[in-house]
């Protein structure tokens, strides 16, 4: 009987583990892991995010539901920004697998890309001398700004300077073009900047270069953070403008610095210390993040970090600097912080007391917290004009946006990898992304677009699906086709088409939160539907038509 006993018992415990077994992997893969994970809509504001996974083609744009809105292809996977232009043109760089720069970040060709996924411009860097890498920049005339690697050999580094025994058969420098484009694969090179023609060094008196590295801040001294077994030096990872000031931001990750240099110089004066708005050439008119690299101190605030850049005039902290520190290596452990910093700036010049100002940050996100955000490589932040941030971090391809405290409001898992769409529920792998970029529902470069968002890039996504309309829909989409007035409306609204769509087609209208307040079925045979919009408050909506073939959208306003 015992024995019965504890048989009956031992096969209720497999049971019962069977069972706890198959509710985990139900769990597991059934649980929301990627695409559109948080969303408080009330505290977000409504716009669209581009991004580029780094073992993808593709350049995808999501709506802040999640739902994908437009997707470009490529021949390349990045190289490794991408940006939106003003005219809607999608500016990307590409990596063409140049082997003579095994290193993160490696590009070779940038390109313009028109909406409808047309390569109108396309420009190589990238041969045995030279090669683009991590970042671009649009300038306000139309240009770009190109950051690449610049090989030395090491016999031209030791007549500089250099240690002999930190030097690598081939040294990488850095050098900055600004590229004027012309026809479909061509441009001239208009200005240009050279890390080498800016260098000082204390360890041979006989060699280019010598003198005091304290005494000479606007100088990058040629010996700091040189390894023997590293070629990649200086590791720029981002490249801004400031179109006020004629003035150009860099990241050096390598040395955890950020610098500023004057744009205002002619190419000649750029090689020299001398000339320009600051009257210094192409010297270093400021730098932050790192005092032991100029010998002006032991303090160190920046560790491997990325995506420095000006934040944009009217928004909070306008005109401050926005830096993603990854913090690899720092001290107290390894723990990622958004930083925003305060220059001093005078007109063109910058303070030059030493260590530079400020000695604080003036917002800084996860400070001293090395449980919460950590992200060791690539990533970045955006400030957005309500005062949140959209940070990206990239080994592990999620976007984030926090409010001005801290607080977690909206959160997205790219879910392409390298094998393309993944599937909801799955553990989310090989999907980093560099960074991704926030535009606002109103930015130009949408104007005379469709954005049209229906279903999300992963196979299924609950948050999204319960998320409605955000502004994927917009006033400007197909004003040609469909059209709708009374606008303002009271009663009724009438839809008029410009010719006859032989189907039949679903009507959705939303509140401006995204929420469905009416569905109805309508002839798309005739060229004039009256909907009944009566029981409707007061205030702004979104129609949304679909067919089988036909998707258009507009916006109207109700008034009593």
């Amino acid at each position: 009987m015992m024995i019965t006993d504890k048989s009956r018992l031992t096969d209720l415990k497999i049971s019962f583990i069977i069972l706890s077994l198959l509710v985990f992997s139900w769990t597991k893969t059934n649980a929301q892991t990627i695409g559109l994970t948080l969303n408080n809509p009330a505290a977000t504001p409504n716009g669209y995010i581009l991004f580029t996974p780094m073992t993808s083609t593709n350049t995808f744009l999501v709506d802040k539901c999640g739902k994908l809105v437009k997707t470009w292809p490529s021949t390349y996977r990045p190289g490794l920004s991408c940006y939106l232009m003003n005219d809607g043109t999608l500016l990307r760089t590409g990596s063409t697998n140049n082997p003579n720069y095994n290193a993160g970040g490696r590009g070779g060709v940038i390109q313009k890309i028109d909406w409808n996924g047309n390569v109108i411009w396309s420009y190589t860097i990238s041969d045995s001398l030279k090669c683009q890498h991590h970042d671009v920049k649009e300038l306000p005339n139309g240009n770009v700004l190109v950051i690449a690697w610049e090989v030395k050999t090491s016999a031209v580094a030791i007549a500089n300077g250099r240690n002999p025994s930190l030097t690598t058969p081939k040294v990488w420098s850095e050098q900055i073009f600004e590229i004027q484009p012309l026809g479909t694969n061509g441009g001239n090179i208009v200005w240009e900047w050279h890390l080498w023609d800016h260098l000082v060094q204390d360890f041979d008196s006989t060699k280019a270069n010598y003198g005091s590295v304290s005494s000479n801040p606007q100088l990058v001294n040629l010996n700091y953070n040189a390894l023997a077994n590293v070629a990649d030096w200086i590791h720029m990872n981002s490249i801004d403008y400031n179109p006020a000031l004629d003035q150009i931001l860099v990241s050096s990750h390598a040395l955890n610095e950020i610098w500023i240099i004057d744009h205002s110089t002619t190419i000649a004066q750029a090689t020299s210390h001398a000339g320009g708005n600051s009257g210094k050439g192409g010297d270093i008119l400021y730098r932050w993040g790192n005092t032991k690299s100029y010998n002006a101190g032991t303090a160190q605030e920046f560790y491997g970090q990325h995506n420095a850049h000006w934040i944009e005039p009217g928004f909070p902290y306008e005109n401050q600097i926005m830096v993603f520190n990854n913090g690899s290596g720092r001290v107290g452990g390894n723990y990622s912080t958004i930083e925003i910093i305060n220059p001093p700036v005078n007109g063109y010049n910058y303070i030059s007391t030493l260590p530079y100002l400020p000695t604080n940050t003036s917002w800084i996100y996860n400070a001293g917290n090395p449980n919460n955000l950590y992200s060791q490589n690539i990533s970045g932040a955006q400030l957005l004009s309500s005062g949140n941030v959209i940070y990206t971090q990239g080994p592990s391809g999620i976007f984030t946006e926090i409010d001005s405290s801290g607080n977690k409001l909206w959160n997205y898992v790219n879910p392409v990898n390298s094998l393309g769409a993944m599937t909801q529920g799955v553990i989310p792998s090989t999907n980093s992304v560099f960074r991704c970029n926030y535009y606002p529902d109103n930015f130009s470069g949408f104007a005379g677009h469709t954005l049209l968002a229906d279903t999300t890039i992963e196979n299924s996504n609950v948050l999204s699906d319960s998320c409605g309309l955000t502004t994927s829909i917009l006033v400007n989409n197909q004003a040609t086709v469909l059209n709708l007035y009374p606008n303002p409306a009271s009663d009724i609204l009438r839809l008029q088409f410009t010719n006859s769509l032989n189907e039949k087609g679903n009507v959705v209208i939303y509140d401006i939160s995204g929420r469905v307040v009416k569905q109805l079925q309508i002839d798309l045979n005739n060229t004039s539907v009256e909907v009944d919009i009566k029981n409707l408050n007061q205030g702004n909506y979104y129609l949304k038509l679909n067919g089988s073939t036909y998707k258009y959208a507009k916006q109207f306003i109700v008034t009593r």
